[in-house]
């Protein structure tokens, strides 16, 4: 007999949410409308075309002509993960800056690859010099150099000039983690000379998680091309991959279709609205976050020069709890900020402005929750 049998079970149903957090952001209802739409089938015609419009679109973003780009099918972790998979053999020395939590999972992956990791390190909430990077690129001599370009864990911007240009002098590959930063803070991997960046679906796009955008250039390409051995990650393989994504169009997985109608519907609007105008937007409102909490007397992680404007770390005044007024705004407010991350933790709140959150009603929804709602927590 079957159990449970007729069993009725309630249909689901979704509190509304303002996401203010580190991610995932608010998804733009045409967005949604995209994910909405009955699936077709992962060789189809119609979606072989649309992935070609998923790349182009994505190129354009980055500010790249890379020929492998693409979104992974899984969230921004895999394709952090493809990219040291695909680009590290056992023994090869990776070198990771490390100034907050993900440059500590980006060590994390590599050593999971065999890789020989080598760190250097920043307080977290400062950036790299060029003198700090050069040091470490004599010294230890890497075939890869990682680097966090937007840091979710500690609100930094690492600034990129030059970095690239110095990667080419010491003959090492640079890998640049733009989870937070893709389609809202300036961006130019080919400027910059980024041979392989990784990005997510639910930040800046505000399409939700599910996708990894990736890219590599042709020194990548040449690298993969010529490893000695098969890459380690079946699933990740860009040699396979390519032979999906690219002209030949194999079948490799069952991709998820309607995540990429949703992520091609975010990257048009992110091409509709003006790549500068997205940035313009989310540094705009950025400042105005950063005044309104200074004129309350709260101290920001982070100086001016280096902040991002999609994630803001403001200091935890003391006496205060801070996982307690996060949970406040949540329970009674609907609206998501978060708490700190590793060294962080307890220390700091993240509040964040990413894609289609970045709005000045936002701005002023968390400014007016912090005015009226702080003050009944301190002592």
């Amino acid at each position: 007999m079957l159990k449970n049998s007729g069993t009725s079970v309630p249909s689901l149903s979704v509190p509304e949410r303002l996401l203010l957090g580190p991610g995932p952001s608010n998804s733009h209802p045409l967005v949604l409308e995209a994910l909405s739409c009955q699936p077709v089938g992962h060789l189809d015609p119609f979606y072989i075309d649309l992935m070609a419009e998923v790349q182009g679109l994505l190129r354009d973003v980055w500010q790249t002509s890379n020929r492998l780009t693409l979104p992974m099918s899984g969230t921004g972790s895999a394709a952090m993960e493809a990219t040291i998979a695909n680009i590290i053999e056992p023994g090869e020395i990776f070198l990771v800056g490390i100034n907050g939590y993900f440059g500590n999972r980006l060590a994390d992956m590599a050593s999971r690859y065999q890789a020989k990791v080598r760190t250097i390190e920043k307080p977290w909430g400062e950036a790299f010099s060029l003198d700090d990077i050069e040091s470490a690129l004599i010294k230890y001599k890497p075939s890869v150099f990682a680097l966090v370009h937007a840091e979710t864990s500690t609100g930094v911007c690492q600034p990129m000039q030059q970095i690239g240009d110095l990667c080419r002098r010491y003959d090492c590959l640079l890998i640049l983690d733009t989870v937070t930063s893709l389609g809202s803070i300036p961006l130019f991997l080919d400027e910059w000379k980024v041979d392989l960046a990784y990005s997510c679906s639910q930040k800046g796009l505000s399409c939700p998680p599910g996708l990894g955008p990736f890219t590599m250039n042709k020194r990548a390409e040449e690298k993969l091309n010529n490893r000695k051995g098969k890459v380690p990650n079946w699933y990740l393989d860009l040699s396979l991959l390519n032979q999906y994504w690219g002209s030949d169009r194999v079948y490799h997985h069952t991709a998820p279709v309607n995540m990429n109608f949703g992520i091609r519907e975010a990257l048009r609007l992110i091409v509709e609205e003006g790549l500068e105008n997205s940035w313009d937007r989310h540094r705009t409102n950025a400042e105005a976050l950063w005044n309104g909490l200074q004129s309350m007397g709260l101290e920001l992680h982070v100086k001016e020069e280096l902040r991002l404007p999609t994630l803001t770390t403001v200091k935890i005044p003391n006496g205060i709890h801070g996982k307690s007024f996060t949970q406040h705004l949540l329970n009674n407010f609907g609206v998501e900020i978060g708490g700190g991350l590793g060294e962080l933790a307890g220390k700091v709140w993240r509040i964040g402005l990413m894609g289609y959150n970045s709005k000045r009603k936002n701005v002023d929804k968390i400014l007016d929750l912090f005015e009226s709602e702080l003050p009944k927590f301190k002592g």
